[in-house]
């Protein structure tokens, strides 16, 4: 079991955006930006194109209002989305807003947010949902 299926289950606590029978968005807790979110199906698959062709089209799908409600959060030009898929062997993505092509480099350095900052962030973007 992944710590994202965990997560899922609850079993480890975390900063939920949305959820359905499919897929869950939570805050990365080690964030590049303010708003990152990751996406992640419930199915624990290691590689993105390993899932159904359905799941792939619906995850966007499930992702695009996350995208938008971001985009209104935060001041930035857009909402960018990068598979990396390295750190954790569950398929994900991130959904971090940027200004630059720079702010997804995940060579940076990632600190850990503080709690009340991701509570804060949180609010921010389900308001904005």
């Amino acid at each position: 079991m992944t710590i994202f299926s965990k997560i899922i289950a609850g079993e480890i606590p975390s900063y939920k955006i949305a959820e359905n029978e499919k897929f869950f968005a939570f805050l990365d807790i080690f964030p590049l930006r303010e708003g990152h979110v990751l996406v992640i199906p419930k199915i624990e698959t290691d590689n993105l194109f390993d899932l159904p062709d359905t799941y792939l089209s619906e995850m966007l799908l499930f992702a695009k209002p996350i995208a938008k409600a971001i985009e209104k959060s935060f001041d930035c030009n857009r909402c960018g989305m990068s598979v990396v898929g390295l750190e954790v062997p569950h398929a994900h993505m991130h959904l971090i807003p940027i200004n630059s092509a720079n702010d997804l480099n995940f060579i940076q350095p990632k600190p850990q947010a503080k709690p009340e900052q991701l509570k804060k962030v949180q609010e921010k973007i389900l308001a904005n949902m």
